[in-house]
């Protein structure tokens, strides 16, 4: 997640939940830039399956034309490894192709992402030891929340120690 050092506006503020991180780069979704556009315009048949609130996600600066979709799985092995991912508990990744109408029972809390956070090899490390990045464990619930706006500080609160103050950091230092 974003330390209130990077100020950089496509991070800002943001909870990032890792998908792959190796030597060649890592990749990670934004989980709380809620954009305006509904789930049902482009993609009319995951509404019902999807978390409110049912918009598309602003998932990184990243190839925003492209689309992933996070997902969780109801205690279902039937579900092939092609549908879905796991990432994190529940949480997987959801291939969007599927048929949703089959996928009921299965799946819930869709989430829908365009465009996705990366960065080159190395790259993110770099920033980490910079200070432009708290490294926390996520909870499932956070990729689903139906608050985005109050995840950062969400995050932050139930950190052990001094990392937890940074929740009440303001916005405008100036201002405190």
């Amino acid at each position: 997640m974003a330390t209130p050092l990077l100020t950089d506006a496509n991070f800002s503020r943001t909870v990032v939940l890792m998908l792959e991180d190796n030597e060649e780069g890592a990749l990670g979704l934004v989980l709380n830039r809620p954009s305006p556009l509904e789930v049902g315009e482009p993609l009319p048949d995951w509404v019902e399956l999807s978390a409110a609130p049912q918009v598309v996600f602003v998932g990184g600066p990243v190839s925003r034309g492209s689309v992933i979709a996070l997902a969780r799985c109801h205690d279902a092995p039937e579900i092939s490894e092609e549908t879905w991912t796991p990432v994190l508990g529940p949480i997987g990744v959801l291939d969007l192709t599927a048929d949703a109408t089959l996928l009921h029972t299965t799946i819930g809390d869709v989430r829908v992402f365009a465009g996705y956070a990366g960065w080159g090899a190395q790259q993110l490390v770099d920033e980490i030891e910079e200070g432009a990045w708290f490294v926390v464990d996520a909870l499932p619930t956070d990729a689903t929340t139906d608050e985005p706006d109050d995840l950062w500080r969400e995050v932050l609160r139930r950190q052990p120690g001094p990392l937890r103050y940074f929740a009440n950091y303001p916005l405008d230092l100036s201002l405190n």
